[in-house]
């Protein structure tokens, strides 16, 4: 577990520093400094969230454990050494990786070292796939390695570790827990009881059904970055999924039900991104909205810290016209 805690001022390393702790893989314990990363070197950011544990998207959603690494106030990959992926992830940094500072100790300007982004450079590259489309490396590819213990929900000191780095309070550590404990008698209920015993028809909290069979409709709104929109209602959104919560391949899910109602400003129109199983770069037919500051804030996934940038079809939204 890292010493730091929420809201400590630290200095991300020098090139020479960060070098001097990766493997010729450019990885420590497993998880790779990417290129996107060298920017922040010599920078002070304070910690935004204690990364000591984070949700599975790779496998089937269960939490898995992380040491001693943070994630820091404005720090997301901006996708430049990986093809401009608009994933726009929340950048793991190794404890190794920062130090902690206060607020009056003299800055130094750290020298830049020219053999860190080479080795970056090439290491955010996997072998080509089947058919030789290019593949790439980045931190939530090589989750698994890098966090390679499941942390069960049994596990106290998940808990005792979110209240004491400050990522969450204690009744929200509480509500957390709550809702884990709850959505998983739901889905032993739904595999051993009789339907007439689910609560809820069985649904996980936050209440998302699928909805119709067949194909889902589609809206176009054009949106473009900085527009103003309100994320519609939850069951207008409801009704534009399949049974299997998606809209043309899109997911809708608990956590971006709690946004429902909600106004922010389209932030980028996403077209690309990289398929985390595989690496591949998934360009989309019908590209998504990503919205400002609007994240997922772990409520249903007891507090995970990653706080994923959810994609929005424009079929969700409705434009606000600000005059």
């Amino acid at each position: 577990m890292t010493n730091l805690r929420v809201g400590d001022l630290v200095e991300v390393l020098s090139e020479a520093e960060i070098l001097a702790t990766l493997d010729d893989k450019g990885e420590l314990d497993s998880l790779p400094f990417m290129p996107e990363m060298a920017r922040f070197c010599g920078q002070r950011m304070t910690v935004h969230k204690v990364a000591h544990k984070v949700c599975d998207t790779i496998g089937h959603g269960r939490m898995r454990r992380m040491e001693r690494a943070v994630h820091l106030t404005g720090a997301r990959c901006d996708g430049q050494g990986h093809g401009g992926c608009q994933t726009a992830c929340s950048l793991y940094f190794k404890e190794a990786w920062v130090r902690k500072v206060e607020p009056d100790t003299p800055h130094r300007e750290p020298a830049p070292d020219p053999r860190l982004l080479p080795l970056l450079e090439i290491n955010s590259r996997k072998a080509p796939g089947p058919e030789g489309e290019e593949r790439f490396s980045c931190q939530a590819t090589e989750l698994h390695r890098a966090a390679p213990s499941c942390l069960p929900l049994k596990d106290v000191g998940q808990y005792v570790a979110d209240v004491r780095t400050g990522n969450t309070g204690v009744l929200v550590t509480l509500r957390g827990l709550f809702f884990a404990a709850f959505n998983r008698y739901q889905k032993i209920s739904r595999r051993l009881l009789p339907r007439w015993l689910w609560i809820r028809g069985g649904l996980s909290w936050g209440w998302v059904p699928g909805g119709a069979t067949g194909s889902t409709p589609t809206g176009t709104l054009d949106l473009q970055p900085g527009e103003l929109v309100r994320i519609k209602p939850k069951a207008e959104i409801l009704r534009t999924l399949n049974q299997d919560r998606l809209n043309r391949g899109l997911g809708f899910e608990e956590e971006m039900a709690r946004h429902c109602g909600r106004t922010a400003r389209v932030v980028a129109r996403v077209e690309r991104c990289l398929d985390e199983r595989t690496g591949e770069m998934l360009r989309m037919k019908n590209p998504c909205i990503a919205l400002e500051e609007v994240v997922c804030g772990g409520v249903y996934s007891v507090n995970c810290p990653r706080e994923f940038v959810p994609f929005w079809r424009e079929i969700w939204l409705e434009r606000i016209n600000e005059s």
